[in-house]
């Protein structure tokens, strides 16, 4: 949030910047940030020769610059095109964009529970802020429910509303990874032990961030999928299930296998 932001930026900061008045020698750029002004100067624009200035920023262009000098008592910001890597370029851009979001996630509670968004911001958002950071702390409500606020001791009705507006506006990206079990069981109740070794498996990895589900390709051969939020959280899960079934069925005198699809 603004508000919570110091009211000038340090040397080496990123900052992303409205281009407003493009000159010969140099570019003056408003800080979107922290709503002060400061000055790129051509020799900072880019490494290569300039023949026009314009051929590298326009006026009310949005770009990610970095910070050189910043002189208080004269209301000064130096800044730099030319030293920002792309890297550096992309991770601005995206934590920029998330705190945007973050912030209209906060308006939107606040006009649902009636009340001045500086309010909201200290009884909730200021907490989620220093633990996960905004916008992570809205999806990780999504992922995980309103526990995750009320642990935090925000405000039971507040956290209610919090969760629902997350729910509605965030959607989190799943990866898929799958593979294939292949599991019998000769038992008179062999079929009830395979239908156990699954329930008990996807009972003892069920997780709210996650999804995880069976189906017969044709029998002994079983789909096995889990979704994640990410690579690694989905592996994980996808080793646990597989290895979970096939134990079971093995203690309930079966055989059990998995293998991996690529």
């Amino acid at each position: 949030m603004s508000e919570h932001k110091p009211e000038w930026p340090e040397y080496g900061d990123l900052v992303i910047a409205t281009i407003q008045n493009v000159m010969d020698y140099g570019v003056y750029a408003n800080l979107d940030e922290y709503n002060r002004r400061g000055f790129l100067h051509i020799s900072e624009i880019s490494s290569a020769r300039i023949r026009n200035i314009r051929d590298f920023v326009r006026e009310n262009q949005k770009m990610v610059l970095k910070v050189l000098r910043v002189n208080v008592e004269k209301g000064h910001i130096d800044l730099s095109l030319r030293r920002v890597t792309k890297r550096e370029r992309i991770e601005k851009i995206k934590s920029w964009k998330k705190e945007r979001k973050a912030e209209a996630l906060l308006h939107a509670v606040a006009e649902k529970v009636g009340l001045p968004i500086h309010e909201v911001y200290q009884k909730a958002g200021v907490i989620l802020e220093e633990k996960y950071g905004l916008y992570e702390g809205f999806e990780k409500v999504v992922k995980e429910g309103v526990e995750v606020l009320t642990k935090l001791d925000i405000p039971e009705d507040l956290a209610k509303v919090i969760a629902q507006v997350a729910e509605e506006r965030i959607k989190i990206k799943l990866v898929k990874v799958k593979g294939v079990l292949e599991v019998r069981c000769m038992k008179p109740n062999g079929v009830k032990c395979i239908q156990d070794a699954f329930s008990s498996a996807k009972k003892s990895q069920r997780a709210k961030d996650a999804k995880i589900e069976f189906s017969v390709i044709a029998a002994p051969r079983y789909s096995l999928e889990v979704s994640a939020d990410n690579w690694k959280r989905a592996e994980e899960l996808l080793e646990k299930v597989s290895g979970s079934v096939v134990t079971n069925i093995t203690k309930s005198g079966g055989q059990g296998s998995f293998k991996r699809e690529k």
